[in-house]
């Protein structure tokens, strides 16, 4: 199977860029992660960055295609949350590193994704979105409970605020683990940081990519709209993409 990748993370609109972003491939793999540092100073960047490093670390050190694709993704998330969890250990609860993280294994024709808070994945099909995940947050617990809109997720005062991350408590956070999922050539796979979507709706993200012989502009293109967007209070704006080629 043939994949492109791109990946883009920018800071936005503010001082440090605390989102992480990596695609790693080998022969017989591929892993996409975005990850959105949270915590003051240099907390969540730290957060994220220890975060990436142990979930790489997690991936290289197994045989590829990887046997136990579902059980990799639970027990790499588990490292990773013991790694940041570690790093806040000598802090108050409310000031430790915390991170959401959004992840995918692609291999043998199928991607196989988990996510944290609010970082988001979604599939896209013939430049229409075939899935996507739905958020760890208290705004997305409203919205299915039927006491607010869609459109009502994006200017919400409680957005940001997530109910499941890396780091923190020591206890092993709720992780979504999804069914795999069968890829098809041209299909596309984006994982996101908040920044991306909360500027923008499901119809603009896809829009873009129903032609777009270029990954790596377009999905600068994507982030560069997003910033604009939110401008001038605009968020760490970050997101990896793969196609899947015939």
């Amino acid at each position: 199977m043939q994949i492109e990748y791109a990946g883009v993370s920018h800071v936005g609109h503010r001082d440090e860029n605390q989102d992480r972003v990596q695609v790693i491939a080998s022969d017989g793999a591929a892993l996409m992660v975005v990850l959105d540092g949270m915590g003051g100073h240099s907390r969540g960047a730290a957060a994220a960055q220890a975060a990436l490093i142990s979930l790489v670390a997690s991936f290289q050190a197994l045989a590829h295609p990887v046997l136990d694709p579902l059980g990799f993704l639970h027990r790499a998330l588990g490292r990773a949350h013991d790694v940041v969890v570690e790093l806040g250990q000598a802090l108050p609860v409310d000031q430790r590193p915390r991170a959401t993280c959004a992840i995918a294994l692609i291999q043998c024709g199928y991607v196989y994704a988990a996510h944290l808070g609010d970082s988001r994945i979604y599939h896209l099909r013939d430049g229409l979105l075939l899935h996507r995940t739905r958020d760890q947050s208290h705004v997305e617990h409203l919205l299915q409970e039927g006491l607010i809109s869609e459109s009502e997720v994006y200017g919400h005062p409680l957005r940001n605020f997530v109910e499941s991350c890396l780091g923190g408590e020591a206890v092993l956070p709720e992780m979504l683990i999804h069914d795999s999922r069968r890829l098809q050539p041209s299909d596309l796979l984006l994982l996101c940081t908040d920044g991306v979507w909360s500027s923008l709706t499901d119809d603009e993200l896809c829009a873009v990519w129903r032609d777009a012989p270029d990954l790596e502009n377009t999905l600068r293109e994507l982030c560069n709209l997003a910033v604009l967007r939110a401008a001038p209070h605009s968020d760490n704006t970050s997101a990896v993409v793969a196609r899947i080629g015939q």
